[in-house]
């Protein structure tokens, strides 16, 4: 693994996010938006799985509009430059980092405004540590296979329709094994209850980054 190399394509993903930061904007407008239509149509209160399961449903359909361009802003003479330049494995692995930090600070944000108009009280009898827990992995979880996903969409030409038709079934079991684990973080249960789904869905992560990084240098080379 070339760390330096990676960094530099770090690099070169920030360069290009602060030339477009309207892109941000547009991400927080929306998680912004939905949280808002959310508030305003459940004044009455919500219970703790309602406030759980629409925290994540609106967080998916966030990481889907935030990371489908992962592999999309690029014309095929900027992708021809950078494979003469860098080894798709280190592309592959700059990008899931960079879609990691993206989606980290997204759902921490996320949460910091669904808590703000929906209430707070959910959490007051909840294991904190655990349920941040698994907003962080739910995130990283989620930018891990919506990278792979984007790139096999913009590889195959079609790909914001593409992404959501492979996106949606992979991207399941980790989201209702994260809303099983942040439940249980929710009703305060023991972490040796919840450690199982904690291993579960790193164990996911961790087989989505490899695959990524065994499956993408054949993609490249198309």
């Amino acid at each position: 693994m070339k760390t330096a190399e990676i960094a530099q394509l770090l690099r070169l993903e920030v360069a290009l996010d602060l030339r477009q930061r309207a892109a941000w904007g547009g991400m927080l407008l929306y998680v912004v938006s939905a949280v808002y239509v959310c508030f305003l149509a459940v004044k009455g209160g919500l219970g703790t799985a309602t406030w759980n399961a629409l925290y994540w449903i609106i967080l998916l359909f966030a990481a889907f509009n935030a990371l489908a361009r992962s592999f999309q802003r690029e014309e095929g003479g900027r992708q021809l430059y950078l494979y003469t330049l860098a080894d798709p494995r280190s592309v592959v692995l700059a990008r899931t980092v960079y879609n990691a930090i993206t989606m980290m600070v997204l759902s921490l944000l996320s949460l910091m405004f669904y808590a703000l108009f929906l209430g707070s009280e959910v959490l007051a009898s909840a294991d904190l540590p655990q349920f941040l827990l698994a907003v962080v992995l739910g995130g990283l979880g989620f930018a891990t296979v919506l990278t792979l996903i984007s790139a096999i969409a913009a590889r195959a030409g079609n790909g914001l329709g593409l992404m959501a038709i492979l996106g949606f079934p992979l991207v399941l079991p980790m989201l209702l094994a994260v809303m099983r684990a942040s439940k249980l973080a929710l009703d305060g249960v023991a972490w040796s209850v919840t450690s199982t789904y904690f291993g579960g869905l790193l164990l996911l992560d961790v087989i989505t980054v490899t695959l990524a990084w065994v499956l993408f240098p054949y993609l490249w080379r198309d």
